[in-house]
Formats: C-alpha cells, sequence, structure tokens
C-alpha cells in the first residue's frame, strides 16, 4: 500500500558542497569527546532486526535506537548542548575541549561567563534539550512551542525550569518569535536547528552534536562486521539531522557512499518539493502542518543541511502518517528474536518507508531507485521514543492511523 507516499529521485543541481567538511569525522570526534564528559552520557543502542531484514529479502537492518539517550527518550539533547557549548567556549576564547561538562557546569564558569538566557523554538524534543542543558550549566532557557502543541511535550520542558509557552502560531512562526525575543534580550542566544542567511555557526553546532549518534552507529556497524551501510534511510524536519547523518557518510565514504535516502512528513515536506522544482533553491511549505509526526512538522528547511543533501541524497520521500505508525506497530511487535523497540511517531518513518520499499507490490519502482537487495544492509535511525505517551499507546493499542487516515487531511 503506498497511498499518499510521494517520492522523486534527486536531480537537484549540485552545489560547490562548501559545508561537507563541517561532518568530516575530526569534527564529529571533538563532538563526542565533549558528549563524553557527560556523566549521562553513555552509547545509545544499534538494534539489529535480523529477523525481519530476512522477512523483506535484505541481509541487514539495523536501527539506531535513540530512546535511551541522555534519559531523555530522544536524541535532540545532542545538538543543544554542544551549541550552547561551542557558544560559551567561543565567548571565553577558548576551544571546546577545554570546556568538559565539569567545567562548564562549575561556580568559577559562571562567574566568568555570566549567565545567559537560550531561546528557542520547538516541537518538543529539541526544546526539552535546550532546556535540560541550560538548568545543568546554570543558564537559563526561554522555549516556545507551536498550537497543538500536546501538554506531555509541554510538561516535559517545564520540569526542566524553563520558561515555556504554547503559542497561537505554528513551528516556523516560532522560530521567529524566539529570534526576535534573544534579539531584543540582553545576553539573550537563540539556539535553533535550523539555518537561514545571517544564521550558520549554531545550526551547524548543532549539526555536528547530532553527529555523536552517526559516529557511535558507524563504529557499531563495524562491530558488526558491516564495512559501512549500503542505505541509510532518515527523517528530515528541517533536515539538520538528515544533514548530519548524510555529511557524515558522504565525507567519510567518499569513493563509495551508501544510498541515502529523506523521508518527511507529507504535511511538512519542503525538502521534498525542493527536490521536486529541482532548481537548487528552497521551497517552504506553510499552514497548520498537522501531522502525527510532531517532530517533523517543520516547513522551511535548514539550508546548511539542504546544501548537503542535494548533493548526495538518492530520493527525497514525502510520507503519509499511516506510513510511520505502521513502523511504530512494527518496531513494537517484532518477529521472532527480534528486539522490540519503542518508536515514536517521528522515529519510526525511516522503516516505514524501507519496508514499504521492500514488501508492498506497488512500491517496485521505489525498490529499483534505491537498489535494494538480498545484499543490502539497511540503516534507519529511531530518533525517539514514546515521548507522548498517550499517542503512542493510541497508535501501538488502538491502531490509530492504521490505513490511510491522516492529520493533514
Amino acid at each position: 500500500m503506498t497511498d499518499g507516499l510521494k517520492w522523486t529521485v534527486n536531480h537537484v543541481p549540485g552545489s560547490d558542497d562548501k559545508f561537507l567538511d563541517l561532518m568530516s569525522e575530526e569534527n564529529v570526534t571533538k563532538a563526542n569527546e565533549f558528549h563524553k564528559s557527560f556523566p549521562q552520557y553513555s552509547v545509545t543502542p544499534l538494534q539489529k532486526l535480523s529477523a525481519l531484514a530476512s522477512y523483506l529479502g535484505v541481509k541487514g537492518i539495523y536501527c539506531k535506537d535513540e530512546s535511551y539517550r541522555f534519559g531523555l527518550n530522544a536524541f535532540k539533547v545532542l545538538g543543544g548542548s554542544y551549541a550552547m557549548g561551542r557558544y560559551i567556549a567561543k565567548e571565553l576564547g577558548l576551544d571546546i575541549s577545554q570546556l568538559p561538562y565539569n567545567v562548564l557546569s562549575s561556580d568559577k564558569l559562571r562567574e566568568e561567563f555570566g549567565q545567559a538566557t537560550f531561546f528557542t523554538a520547538t516541537d518538543g524534543n529539541h526544546g526539552r534539550g535546550v532546556a535540560w542543558a541550560a538548568k545543568r550549566l546554570g543558564q537559563k532557557a526561554v522555549v516556545r512551542m507551536p498550537k497543538g502543541t500536546t501538554k506531555t511535550r509541554f510538561d516535559n520542558i517545564a520540569k526542566e525550569g524553563a520558561e515555556v509557552t504554547i503559542e497561537e502560531v505554528n513551528y516556523d512562526d516560532c522560530v521567529r518569535m524566539a529570534a526576535a525575543e534573544a534579539a531584543k534580550t540582553e545576553h539573550g542566544i537563540i539556539v535553533q536547528d535550523t539555518a537561514w542567511a545571517g544564521y550558520e555557526e549554531i545550526p551547524s553546532w548543532i549539526m555536528q552534536g547530532y553527529g555523536t549518534l552517526v559516529l557511535e552507529a558507524d563504529k557499531q556497524l563495524k562491530e558488526n562486521g558491516i564495512d559501512r551501510p549500503t542505505h541509510v534511510f532518515v527523517q528530515a524536519g528541517v533536515g539538520s539531522l538528515a544533514g548530519a547523518v548524510v555529511g557524515y557518510f558522504a565525507h567519510k565514504y567518499k569513493e563509495n557512499p551508501p544510498v541515502m535516502v529523506v523521508c518527511e512528513a507529507s504535511a511538512a515536506d519542503c525538502l521534498y518539493r525542493s527536490a521536486v522544482q529541482a532548481d537548487g533553491n528552497l521551497v517552504n511549505v506553510t499552514g497548520d502542518l498537522q501531522t502525527i509526526m510532531a517532530g517533523l512538522a517543520c516547513g522551511e528547511g535548514n539550508t546548511i543541511g539542504w546544501d548537503i543533501l542535494k548533493n548526495h541524497v538518492t530520493v527525497f520521500a514525502s510520507c503519509p502518517d499511516w506510513m510511520s505508525a505502521k513502523a511504530t506497530r512494527i518496531y513494537a511487535n517484532p518477529l521472532e528474536n527480534d528486539p522490540h523497540i519503542i518508536s515514536g511517531e517521528s522515529g519510526s518513518v525511516p522503516l516505514g518507508l524501507a519496508y514499504t520499499a521492500l514488501h508492498d507490490e506497488d512500491a517496485k519502482d521505489l525498490k529499483e531507485a534505491l537498489k535494494l537487495d538480498e545484499n543490502s544492509n539497511i540503516l534507519v535511525i529511531s530518533t525517539e521514543g514514546d515521548t507522548d505517551p498517550v499517542r503512542y499507546r493510541e497508535i501501538v493499542w488502538d491502531g490509530l492511523y492504521g490505513t490511510t487516515e491522516s492529520l493533514s487531511e
């Protein structure tokens, strides 16, 4: 069943690829060393789905499970924490390697640096990560959330001591609101995982922070005897995580990169639309952006991420809500001895697209375009656990979005 699925092979003209070096193994390792200094750090699991791979006729399917990250049930804290560390280091004229967690969180550092207010807009996980890091580093956080945000996501941020509100505007307008407030606040800084003209340094640090999970996954695949994945499926909201994942693999395996696939929510498919337009420019999606994939409900792409993606992605896909919900259920009800994975709505969609391409008769053309076969080793990233437990149970227990239903219709 491919109802509502749209995809395109990437024919966007390439650029000079000036941002690819951001995601070099050297830069990502620097971010990883920073994260390792946190007492909460541990490597998240790479789950091997052998029975599912056999069922779908591929060699291997591996899921990087970010529900274990820093006890926050999602990957986003990797980016926000690293960007805040880099910002403080820059203000003090230091290298980030000189500011491990125990130094950053010390009274001495607060005396030297003072107190900043980190502003951000979020659908949930990014804001929670920024609030969590700010609290531990003795800084302030202000978080703006779009309309439609659930109480659970709001409460998770409020618990970290941030000033948080739900606004009557969509995510992209919340970004503009937070940026404007930061500009008017003494020692106010916008920490956003999207970039625009004139705002690229902090988003580039956030992307390097996300690189920790890719670096870990790359090492874990090698431990499983896999030199590199043949295929990488990654979800995109603004495209920061996708740019980080694609950028890392494209930089490291320049001679023989994996086939890379970007999955978006159909209600907020700005990168897919940009790929269809194929002139190199970003296309914005406006409106309410209603989708169960709350973390992907972003209609305006990250300029840095897009530059990397248009140079290195094979297929861009616009995915309906049922595809995410189905994969959430597949993770929750594994075949044979495969591990049970709790994957939230924004975490599941890469597996949903891979499953559709491999399983559904009317998706054969997608399978062929991606060159998926019995030799394929697929990496998918589950970016979050049940960050909204009520919605998670509705999907897994009640069969929400079990057919072609969609919030965006």
